[in-house]
């Protein structure tokens, strides 16, 4: 693997752990696809970092439990502005 992937892998991952963000917020910060974002943490961490990949693993499992939620509240918004 290239060093500047294994990099860019430890980078999206400590930010996601620091900020506790979604894949697609780290990939708009990040200028990557959310694809590619989850390959970095998900396939390639394992190699380069086991316990790093670790720590991303519980973030992204709580944003995956909470995601309805915020969908449910984006949703609420659009119709709140629309209307108002």
């Amino acid at each position: 693997m290239k060093s500047y992937i294994e990099e860019r892998a430890i980078e999206i991952a400590n930010y996601i752990v620091e900020n506790n963000a979604t894949v697609r917020q780290t990939a708009g910060k990040f200028g990557v696809s959310k694809s590619t974002v989850h390959k970095d943490v998900a396939d390639r961490l394992l190699e380069i970092n086991p316990a790093l990949a670790a720590q991303v693993r519980k973030v992204l499992d709580i944003n995956k439990s909470e995601r309805h939620i915020r969908g449910g509240f984006a949703t609420r918004e659009k119709y709140l502005k629309k209307n108002a």
